[in-house]
């Protein structure tokens, strides 16, 4: 385990990426998918670092999370070999499912906003009720997020746009 990849700071889980040849087109620039593959990189880096990775949650509690919803801004490009920053901030919780704000930066400019929502599901296939061990402890003991109402964290983005 790299030792970076449990940074946090300010409320905020920071993982560095590099961008490689396989992540570009010929032209060196990112092909768009790939934004989506290094917040998902993040979100279970993130997820580790308070205390919840994806095998406890599976084996321990027979569920998974799955992304229910994906709103991505792509602002400027990313391009080869740049050192970019995955931020997911914000964590906001609902009976079910998580809301995850994501930046990708090139150090201080923000090149894509991602907000996520990932459903909890159990052993059935359909959506069931966090934990409260993970709404609570892990989002906003461990990591001292603010955890606010959903409208207001939409309300929040909508801002952002």
């Amino acid at each position: 385990m790299r030792p970076e990849t449990r940074l946090i700071k300010d409320g905020s889980h920071i993982l560095p990426i590099r961008v490689y040849l396989e992540d570009s087109d010929t032209e060196g620039v990112v092909y768009y998918a790939n934004y989506l593959r290094y917040a998902e990189r993040a979100r279970t880096e993130m997820l580790r670092s308070v205390g919840c990775p994806h095998t406890d949650i599976k084996c321990l509690n027979k569920l998974v999370f799955a992304v229910r919803r994906c709103e991505v801004d792509y602002l400027t490009p990313a391009r080869l070999d740049d050192e970019l920053v995955v931020i997911s901030g914000q964590v906001v919780t609902e009976a079910a499912s998580l809301w995850i704000e994501q930046r990708i930066q090139r150090g201080v400019e923000e090149i894509a906003k991602l907000l996520v929502r990932l459903v909890c599901i159990g052993k059935t296939g359909k959506p069931v009720r966090l934990p409260k061990k993970y709404c609570v402890t892990h989002f906003c003991h461990f990591w001292l997020l603010k955890c606010i109402s959903t409208r207001d964290w939409i309300e929040k983005w909508n801002k952002l746009r």
